[in-house]
């Protein structure tokens, strides 16, 4: 089963899971810039030994490691991104955004939609409200496609009886 199709018998399968692919592919890009930017500037930072830096201030190899220890949390912050995903069965939904997951019935979730000029799609739930859906973003076209059309056939199956 790839990582979009639902099984034809939902019963005993593995779950369906989404995860978005470009927003994936930028974070850790950026993330390993961030953490080769600043560890150029670690390295580049000290003023050779006996040597006053143009700014009068001395850069100790403290300071270096912090501009480094910098660049790291950034780059663990950039790769927060790459959290999003969605699970989803014959009994429910598991959607994890960027900090909070949450688990729906679904006989909770009224449709999925993908509403036009949005980043990414949500489940409707009762009383007007939603949850957004990260793992599934418009910058993956197809394969966002795709995985509505997997996870709206999976709620279909699942509120018809």
């Amino acid at each position: 089963m790839t990582e979009t199709e639902p099984s034809a018998d939902l019963a005993g399968e593995q779950p369906l899971t989404v995860r978005p692919r470009r927003a994936r592919v930028v974070a850790g890009c950026v993330a390993v810039l961030l953490v080769v930017v600043f560890a150029v500037v670690a390295v580049l930072l000290r003023a050779p030994d006996g040597e006053k830096s143009s700014t009068g201030v001395y850069f100790r190899p403290s300071d270096q490691v912090a501009m480094l220890g910098l660049g790291v949390l950034l780059a663990v912050g950039a790769l927060l991104f790459t959290r999003p995903r969605v699970r989803a069965d014959a009994t429910g939904i598991e959607v994890r955004n960027i900090f909070t997951t949450q688990r729906f019935a679904w006989t909770d979730v009224l449709y999925l939609s993908f509403p036009d000029g949005a980043a990414w799609a949500r489940l409707e739930l009762p009383d007007d409200e939603y949850i957004s859906v990260m793992a599934v973003q418009a910058a993956d076209r197809e394969h966002a496609v795709q995985a509505m059309r997997s996870l709206r056939g999976l709620h279909r199956k699942a509120t018809e009886a």
